[in-house]
């Protein structure tokens, strides 16, 4: 769970999977960089199992400029339970006014414009919750969104518990919120494990301020894979196509040249410099720096290097290896970490990078 806090809304993102990567970056770092578009000034992340690993890791990552603390669900019983512990690392715990908005750590589509569209709409309804919803055209698994005969929203209730007329909704909640700080408190504590789970229901809040007469609205996402969360290796694969497009589609539009970019494999952590070239099958990781007018590739993996402006590097292979500008690398080098080819050298094929003392 993550919790940031700024401009005067707390923004907490609830049961991040542990560092699962993609793009090479942790799943979960993927919402905290969507929350700092949003010039965010604090952000609280709820760790349980793996803590020290995700402490450890996001600690190291985040964006710059955000603020970062750590709060451990020691149980996990339930997202319930898990924003009730976040929220007591909020600053300002006794305001009323202010407002909090609840993220699932495990979805890594999810854009900035939309969270920010959240937020709008639930102050322009002075609403107690506003939630994003989706509709899909299977909804299983997926706890549904029960609405009053005149369409406003009641209640969500989850697969285990739903009734067969309940599971032929469609409209599925999105597990992304934004509450009124002042309600959500003693919302929670009015939350009961009574549930096939035996858990508690961060869901079952919005019943609750409903029945308390409070007003709860809903945003229907346009696009329902960025609410989409990661819960096994094909959603992972399918998140992570998707992420790589964007990166893709933002480095070109940076005036960066792909001559076939669904064969054109780019982490988030990567620079590239203005004019690149890159061929298919470069697969560019970690901290990797390109600098302007290069060329990479066909089928080239360099992880953790650093390509000076105007050097060309074909069919090869480095790690934590720098190349000097107009260097000429290839085809069939390989590069191993601490080695460096100096400007301007032209390696010839099937060569061996070493170690510089």
């Amino acid at each position: 769970m993550v919790l940031a806090a700024g401009e005067g809304t707390r923004m907490m993102s609830a049961r991040p999977k542990p560092l699962h990567r993609l793009c090479g970056r942790p799943m979960v770092l993927h919402v905290i960089d969507a929350l700092a578009e949003l010039h965010v000034e604090r952000v609280v992340v709820v760790v349980g199992h793996g803590a020290d690993r995700v402490v450890k890791t996001v600690s190291e990552d985040a964006p710059e400029g955000v603020h970062l603390d750590f709060v451990e669900q020691a149980t996990q019983r339930g997202t319930g339970d898990a924003v009730s512990v976040g929220i007591t690392a909020l600053p300002d715990a006794d305001d009323q006014d202010g407002d909090v908005i609840v993220l699932p750590g495990d979805t890594p589509l999810l854009r900035p414009a939309t969270i920010a569209a959240l937020v709008r709409q639930h102050r322009s309804a002075d609403a107690a919750a506003t939630l994003l919803t989706a509709r899909v055209a299977d909804p299983y698994g997926y706890g549904r969104v029960v609405r009053t005969a005149d369409g406003r929203v009641s209640r969500i209730v989850e697969e285990v518990d739903a009734d067969i007329e309940e599971r032929e909704i469609n409209e599925i909640n999105t597990s992304i919120y934004v509450f009124r700080q002042g309600v959500l408190a003693p919302g929670l504590r009015r939350v009961v494990p009574d549930n096939a789970k035996g858990e508690y229901y961060l869901t079952d809040v919005i019943g609750v301020l409903f029945d308390a007469g409070y007003s709860v609205t809903a945003l229907e996402a346009a696009d329902s894979m960025e609410a989409a969360g990661v819960n096994d290796r094909a959603q992972l694969a399918i998140a992570e196509a998707e992420l790589r497009d964007r990166t893709n589609e933002r480095w070109m539009r940076r005036g960066v040249t792909m001559l076939d970019p669904e064969h054109t494999y780019v982490d988030a952590s990567v620079q590239l410099g203005p004019d690149v070239t890159l061929f298919p099958g470069t697969i560019l990781q970690g901290r990797t720096v390109i600098g302007e007018h290069a060329e990479i590739g066909p089928n080239t993996r360099l992880i953790d290097c650093s390509v000076g402006e105007g050097a060309v590097v074909a069919s090869s292979v480095g790690r934590q290896a720098e190349i000097a500008n107009h260097a000429n690398v290839g085809p069939f080098a390989s590069l191993e970490p601490g080695s460096r080819v100096a400007e301007g050298t032209v390696t010839g094929p099937f060569y061996v990078g070493t170690a510089v003392d």
